[in-house]
């Protein structure tokens, strides 16, 4: 899976993915809830990171890919939701 840039943008969404579910739905609550901001600070910082590199990667898969605009979107629009990365995996995919 990571031999291909699509692959490598699969991956990497995924993992990006994941860390912006456990942002929304572990780190702010236990700051918004509970009063603990630490894991915020943590995993804000852990998908900050991962959404840079998911940003490089989604162009460099553009450039090799050689895909428009309009393609190299609706990646980078699906990244901006929770649970966008994994809803657009299975067009990637083909």
């Amino acid at each position: 899976m990571l031999r291909t840039p699509v692959g490598r943008l699969r991956v990497v969404g995924w993992v990006e993915g994941l860390s912006f579910v456990a942002l929304v739905f572990f780190a702010m609550p236990l700051k918004y809830v509970w009063g603990d901001p630490g894991a915020v600070r943590v995993v804000g910082m852990a998908h900050g990171v991962l959404w840079v590199g998911f940003c490089a990667v989604l162009l460099d898969t553009t450039l090799r890919e050689r895909w428009g605009w309009r393609q190299a979107l609706v990646p980078f629009l699906a990244a901006l939701f929770p649970f966008g990365p994994f809803l657009i995996d299975g067009r990637l995919r083909e």
